[in-house]
Formats: structure tokens, sequence, C-alpha cells
């Protein structure tokens, strides 16, 4: 019984002579590799005198049980043996010719020939000319091999036309001896030998052995009229096993001439045969006799006489091809008439094996799937003797190559990853978890995963979620018994990244917990992992934990923002220009304006940046060091930690940082660290995220000033129509003609040197007639300490004058009447009137107070906004300043007059 399958089986391989090329003694494994590719590059060579090429198939191991079968297909039968070895001394020449010789009988029975390659040995045994055997002084000093196998391979080949000469020659008187395959030379012990149906089997054996041996020599025309024969034989004695072989080796030859360029996909193995084929039947090297009378009607192309130089130049074989060659279709049932007749027999199960990988490799040339998926399922269902692990997994393997040769990446994909969990069977002593990865890794495609989580980015999902998710664990799995957290973690990374819409909420909390466990000993990055094979895994950035649904850039607080200089100072740095408006220009520019920022961040401030974010998650999500990622200009970012509830609903998180350097900064995206994992995350690779746009003009840096004053704050805001923030509002109560006198104390609190200060006043929200000047300053004694150095402090005293009009107030004589005693009928005013109602002490109003004020109709308000433009430094070159407004409320009560009162003395 034939025990070892050859996966790698593919119909030319009928046509090669098998070569087996291995060591004697000790040889380094890399020497004789090195020796054998150097060998085995000799595959194809051309035979003198004629257009024949031969074949040769190189083994470096072969199972002897397998060459038994040798009469039942040639090209399974060792025909050739090279062996190599190391021999350094004299003294080991007779030990290593022994060794070679016993090397030999192994094979014996079957070997056209053989050769001996030494290394090492130099000397009288070295310079003796040997047919058989080679030296060379060493494995770099060895020229020739080529050419001393392209010598062996002629004297194969004489031998092998010996051999297919003398069994095609039909020798009268003489007995055709039965070929047999090993498991039946016990059923035919005590047969009638001379019985017609004995000799009719006998023949049809021999024909296709023949046939085979015609195949093997170059003669692809002579071999097809054989097998045609054999077929007719077989079939008439029902010799099934070897009428599937006949089947088998027409098909093989059919395929020869309709696919020359090869079956097995090695490519450059084959040398194209068109042509020389094409003219193969008016140039053959042909046998000078041949004796046996044609079976059938089929022209015979064995006879005929030689010419000067080898050539026959019969051209009716062209016509015998076109007739006994399959067309591509007949090759294809017949590879099925041939399996079925293989599977009557369980010691066939070897060759109905490869008999289903030799058509399925020409179906999948001829893109015929469906078909060669049937072929292959019933190759898996074909019973073997018990396999090895190792075997079991070359099996495996070749299926998953097959089919996806034949486009079923699916289904080539669960058979490598079944010959993956094989490299890690609980049979084997020392798993291959490394073997297990790689071919793990190879599985990818087929289930539409990739490893890279842009591929997921895009928002639709391909393949199968469960599978996916399953193949991810035993990725996981494989990188931890492989001795490597790195790779879990990146793993585990992935799974939770690309597959979290498909896990369940105790899915999400499993896979986190086992990310963290091994995130506790290898933290993750967002380095590329290279593995040993060049495969580069990309990093994971976590970008659903959390989801950021906007990204929003914030103006500086009003008081910090920058505001470009027009007429400050007496200064005019803008310039006007033309505007001419355009459609064109508009349309084209559209990205762009939607993305315009029209503020700017000043060098050294706190800027922020505002992000809408919520936890997917069903637990509480911690997300620790998020900060910002920016670009174009150097920038501090302050990191900040978040806690997201369960499933939260946006949550407004804001960013914050410090732009060092001036210029254009643009924001790309943020960092964070969740579960131990470090991710950066882009917005280019966010989906469905809102933005104002990203880049920010970065001015330099601007001095900050912050103002104090003598007078108590108010609670009333004011709210000028210009739409800037007042910093600080004050109030103050003032009789009408009253003045008084308000400190301001202007700190510089930047780390800019104050230089410029302009102050202006504007009274707002009041209908009084106001005469006089009712804000007035002297900047002088002021500017006198400038440039105020940052932590300096520089003091402008504002007089504050009230003088309105209380004219016909009708109510005012009420307001100021005594207890109600008078006089002739009119109220009088009490002397002591401002005693018994004195005036409310100068107080912080809230608006229900003021409210109650208006009601007194002697009392009247004026309110006034005091704006500082300062600016100094580099950021007064650039043309920028800043504005800070203070809000003043004055409440104004009517002077008081009194009059003393006198009596007469009575007369």
């Amino acid at each position: 019984k034939m025990s070892v399958p050859d996966y790698m089986q593919c119909a030319e391989d009928h046509q090669t002579l098998l070569v087996v090329v291995q060591p004697i003694g000790i040889v380094p494994e890399e020497s004789f590799f090195r020796i054998y590719r150097r060998i085995s590059a000799v595959s194809q060579v051309n035979v003198r005198d004629s257009q024949r090429v031969l074949y040769i198939r190189y083994r470096h191991h072969y199972p002897p049980e397998n060459n038994e079968w040798g009469d039942f297909q040639t090209h399974r039968k060792v025909v050739g043996l090279i062996t190599i070895t190391d021999c350094s001394s004299a003294k080991e020449w007779p030990q290593t010719f022994e060794k070679f010789h016993l090397q030999k009988e192994m094979y014996g029975s079957t070997l056209y020939d053989s050769r001996l390659f030494v290394f090492g040995l130099q000397g009288e045994i070295a310079e003796q000319p040997r047919t058989d055997v080679a030296f060379y002084p060493s494995y770099d000093e060895c020229e020739t091999v080529e050419k001393r196998i392209e010598d062996f391979i002629e004297s194969l080949f004489i031998v092998l036309e010996s051999k297919r000469l003398d069994r095609a020659t039909d020798k009268s008187g003489d007995k055709i001896p039965l070929l047999c395959v090993p498991f039946e030379k016990k059923d035919f012990v005590g047969l009638d030998t001379d019985s017609r149906h004995y000799k009719k089997r006998c023949q049809g054996r021999m024909r296709k052995h023949v046939g085979d041996l015609c195949l093997q020599a170059g003669m692809l025309q002579d071999s097809l009229v054989h097998y045609h024969m054999a077929v007719e034989l077989l079939r008439s004695v029902n010799d099934f096993l070897w009428l599937g072989a006949a089947l088998e080796g027409l098909c093989s030859a059919s395929v020869i001439y309709h696919y020359p360029g090869g079956t097995g996909g090695r490519v450059g193995s084959r040398r194209a045969q068109g042509g020389s084929l094409s003219a193969e039947a008016g140039n053959r090297h042909r046998p000078a006799l041949c004796r046996s009378p044609c079976a059938d009607s089929l022209p015979c192309s064995v006879p005929g006489a030689l010419t000067s130089n080898g050539i026959n130049a019969d051209t009716s074989a062209e016509i015998g091809r076109a007739k006994n060659c399959l067309s591509p279709e007949d090759i294809i049932d017949k590879y099925k008439e041939a399996i079925s007749y293989y599977g009557k027999y369980k010691n066939a199960g070897v060759i109905e094996l490869e008999a289903c990988v030799k058509a399925v490799r020409v179906l999948a040339i001829q893109k015929r799937s469906m078909e060669a998926s049937e072929f292959l399922q019933n190759a898996v269902y074909i019973n073997l003797r018990q396999l090895s692990e190792e075997e079991k997994i070359q099996r495996y393997s070749i299926l998953s190559e097959l089919y996806e040769r034949i486009g079923f990446h699916r289904k080539s994909a669960f058979f490598k990853r079944i010959a993956a969990m094989q490299c890690a069977a609980p049979s084997i002593p020392e798993p291959g978890w490394r073997a297990c990865y790689k071919l793990l890794l190879e599985t990818l495609p087929g289930y539409s995963l990739s490893l890279d989580p842009q591929d997921f980015s895009k928002g639709t999902h391909r393949g199968w979620a469960a599978v996916q998710m399953r193949l991810l664990h035993e990725l996981v799995y494989a990188s931890r018994r492989m001795g490597n957290p790195a790779l879990c973690v990146r793993h585990l990374s992935f799974l939770l990244q690309t597959m979290l819409d498909f896990l369940s909420d105790q899915e999400k909390k499993d896979v986190t917990q086992s990310l963290e466990s091994y995130t506790a000993k290898c933290p993750g990055t967002m380095e590329v992992i290279t593995l040993p094979d060049g495969l580069k895994l990309p990093p994971v950035p976590f970008t659903k934990l959390p989801i950021v649904r906007s990204v929003k850039l914030l103006n500086l607080p009003t008081s910090l923002r920058p505001h470009k200089m027009k007429t400050l100072l007496g200064q005019n740095v803008s310039t006007k220009s033309p505007f001419i408006y355009s459609p064109i220009i508009a349309h084209s520019r559209g990205e762009e304006r939607n993305k315009k920022i029209d503020f700017q961040w000043v060098q050294g401030d706190v800027c922020e940046v505002q992000l809408m974010v919520y936890n997917p998650m069903p637990f509480e999500l911690r997300v620790e060091n998020m900060g910002l990622l920016t670009t174009g200009v150097e920038f501090e970012s302050l990191p900040a930690a978040l806690s997201l509830p369960a499933e939260s609903g946006l949550y407004p998180v804001t960013l914050v940082g410090v732009p060092q350097t001036t210029g254009q900064i643009t924001v790309n995206g943020y960092h964070t660290s969740v579960f131990g994992v470090f991710s950066d995350c882009l917005l280019d690779n966010l989906p469905g995220v809102k933005t104002n746009g990203c880049t920010v003009e970065v001015i330099p840096a601007l001095p900050r000033l912050q103002i104090s004053t003598s007078l108590p704050r108010s609670a009333h805001t004011l709210q000028p129509s210009s739409g800037d923030e007042i910093s600080t509002n004050v109030s103050v109560q003032l009789y009408n003609g009253e003045t008084q006198q308000l400190i301001i104390k202007l700190e510089n609190i930047g780390t800019e040197p104050l230089e410029k200060l302009e102050v202006t006043a504007k009274t707002v929200n009041t209908k009084e007639k106001l005469y006089g000047e009712f804000l007035s300053w002297n900047l002088e004694d002021t500017l006198s300490q400038f440039p105020l150095k940052p932590g300096k402090i520089a003091t402008l005293t504002v007089n504050i004058k009230v003088k309105l009009d209380f004219s016909c107030q009708e109510n005012l004589l009420q307001d100021l009447s005594d207890d109600g005693i008078s006089v002739s009928g009119l109220p009088l005013s009490s002397p002591f009137r401002q005693v018994v109602k004195p005036r409310v002490e100068t107080k912080a109003l809230n608006p229900q107070e003021s409210s109650k004020v208006g009601d007194f109709s002697h009392v009247k308000m004026l309110e006034a906004i005091l704006n500082f433009k300062y600016s100094g430094g580099p950021g007064h070159v650039e043309g920028y300043y800043r504005n800070l407004s203070l809000g003043l409320h004055v409440e104004v009560e009517p002077s008081v007059f009194f009059t003393r009162v006198s009596t007469l003395p009575a007369t």
C-alpha cells in the first residue's frame, strides 16, 4: 500500500523522471541544500539529435514503498540517485564508497544510473577518472556540477530509451509479463496464464506501461496511441485499477498538449512547449523496428525509419494526434472515470487522492470552479492510513491552496485554519505555536479580515463578524503561547476597536479585563510591530473609546482676544484694498472657506478645544492622559482625565494647551490612554465628525492687564451694543453736582511688557441731560510709568462729575416733607429732615434694589463704559492689541437746599 501522498502532483509530472538527491554521512544542511538547489535547477534537458525534451523531478526524500508502484505509473519510479558526501581523507574513502552502494541498494530494482559527489577529498584517489563519482575540493569550488548533471540525465535517457524499445517490441514466441501493483501479487497466484483473459490483461497493462515510457521519453503522440490501446484492452477484461491508470495517463498526455505552460502553478518551472509539440508529429526520434500490429484502427506511430539526423518525416502522426488527444472537456470526464475506478480499491487511496488533486489543477486553469470543488470534496473524504500530525498539516495546507486557486477563499481559509490548529494539537509533545500563528495570519484574507484598522473606518463591515472574532481570539491565544505579550495587546486592541458593535455587554467586559491584564505587563503603544517574516502590524488607535462626534476650536476669552489695530494710538496699520466679487472663486474656495477660523490664538496663552464625546461601553469608561495632537507650531498639551458614565449621551470635554511659538497651528486629533493602551486618534480617521475648522493662526505673545478699582463691585452687568464683554462693574452714589475720584490700578499679569495704552469712555443707557464733562482723566502720569513690566502696577485717576437737570419735579416737596405739620395749608420741610431720613450709604446694588431706586423719581442713574486698549512687545509690531472694559454705574440724587425760619418778637 502506498502510504505517503504527494500533494504537489500535477498532470505534467507523468512525463518526468524521478531523481532522488540524498546526503551520505554527516553533511551540513546548508551545504547540502546549496548543492541541491544547483542540481534541481537542471530540470529540462534537450536530447541530442532530436527535438525531444526530458523533464526531471528531484526529491531529497522519497519513501521506498512508493517506489514499489513504479510499474503502475513510471513517474513514481526512482530512476536516478545522486548522493552528496563530505570526505576529508583517503582513509574515509572506502567507508564512504560502501555507504554509496548501500544507498543504491535501497532503490536498486528501479535505478537506471547513480552518481556520487564527494567534497573535500584531494589526492591520488580524486585524480582517478570515474564516471559514477565526481570529486570537488570544496562546496565553493564545484563549477562543473551542472554539466555533470546534464551528462547524468543523458545516461538516464539512454536506459529509458532502451527499455521503451524493448517493451514496445513484440517478440514472437515470448510471453508478455503481467505487471502488478504490490497488493495484487498474492491475488494472481495459481491463475491460468494461458487463458485469453489473462493474456489481454497482460497486453493491456504492458501497453499502458509503454505509454508511460513514451511520455517520459518525450514522445507525446506515441504515448497517446498506447494509452488508447491500453484503455480498450483493459476495459474488455474489467481490469479497473489499471484501466483507471490508463485513463489518467491519457488525461496527462492531453493536458501536456493543451496546456504547455503546466498546471502546477510553479512559475518558470516548465518551458513553453507549444511550438515543439506542434512540430513533434513530423519530427520524431523513432525506433528502427516495430513488429507489433496495431490492435485498433487508430494509426500507430511506433514504426518508421530513421533519417540521417534521427528525425522521422512521417506527417501522418499529426492526424493521429487530433484523433487521439482528448478535448479539455473530455479530460475531466476521463479523470472522473479514472477516480471512480480507483475508488473500488482501498489500497489505492493515495492514487485516487493525487488524481483528484491533478484534476483540480486542470479545472483551475479552465476556470471551472464548481466542478473543481466537487473533486476537492471527494479528496477530503478519501480514507488513508492514520496520518501523523505533520502529514495532516500538509494535507490541509494543500487543500487550502487548491481552494484558493479556484477562488473559494473562505473555504481555503477554513482548511488553513484547521492546519493551524493541527500545529498545536494536544498529541504533539512540543506544539508549534509559531507555525500555528503564521497559518492563522494567512487565513485572514479568506475571512475578509485585515489587521489594518483603517480598513474598518469606512463604516461598512465585510464578512462574518462571529467568525472574525473567533479568529482574533485564536490569534491572541497563539500570541500568548508564543510568549509575545505585545502581540496579544495589539490583537485584543484590534478586536475591541473593530468588533465593538458586535460584542455583547458581557463580551465587552471580558475583553477589556483581558486587555487590562496584558497591558499591566506590556502597555499598548502606537509603534508598528514587525513580525519575523516581515509582516507589519499597524497600530490600533481607540477612536471608539470614547466616540467623538464634533471638534470645535474655541476663541480666547473676550478680555484676552487679540484685535487688529486700525487707528490705535494714532497709527493706521491696515491699508484698504479693492474688493472684487467672483462667483467662480467663491465656489472653488468653498471647502477652504468652511474650514476658515476668523479668530487667533496668542502665544503663551491657554487655548481650548471642545469635543463632544460619548461612552458606548456598558460600564464607566476612564480615559487617562487625554490631550491634543497638533502640527505647525510647538504646542504644550495639558492632559486631562475623564470618567464617562455608562452609555452616556453627548458629553462636552474641553482639552487645553499652550502654543509656544507663532505661526499656523492645525489640530489633527487627540491622544488618549484607555485600558493601558496609548492611542493617537487623527480626525481624518474619524467618520462623521463635525468641525468648524482645524487650523488657526497663533500670533506673538501680548501683555495681559488686570484692573482693580477703589469703588465696590456692582452686581448689575452692562450689555454694550458692540458685544464686548465687560470684565468688571463698579458703582457709586453721588449728589447732583458732586465730584468723586475713581482710582484704577492697572497690573501687568502677563509675561510681556505693556508699552501702549489708550483709554476711552462712552455713556450708555441714559436719556438724562448731562451738563459738563462726566468723566475726565489725565494719562500723562500713568504713561510716565510705561513700559509697564510684568508684575508692575500703574495707577490712573478718573474724575467723576455729575450735573443733571432736576427741574420740574412735582413730587420733590412731597419727598422732602416732614411728619405733616402745615402752616397756612402748605407743607413745610423740617430743618431736621436730613437727620430723620439720612442718605443711603454707597453700596453694591442688585437688580432688585435698583428697580426700587427707580421708583424714586428724584434718583437718576448714569452708566458708562471705560475701555482700555493696550499692546506691547512683539504683538504691537504685528499690529494686534487687547481690549479691557470697565462698567461704571452712578446713582445721582438731587442737591437739598435748607432755609432757616425765625419768628418776630411779639409786639
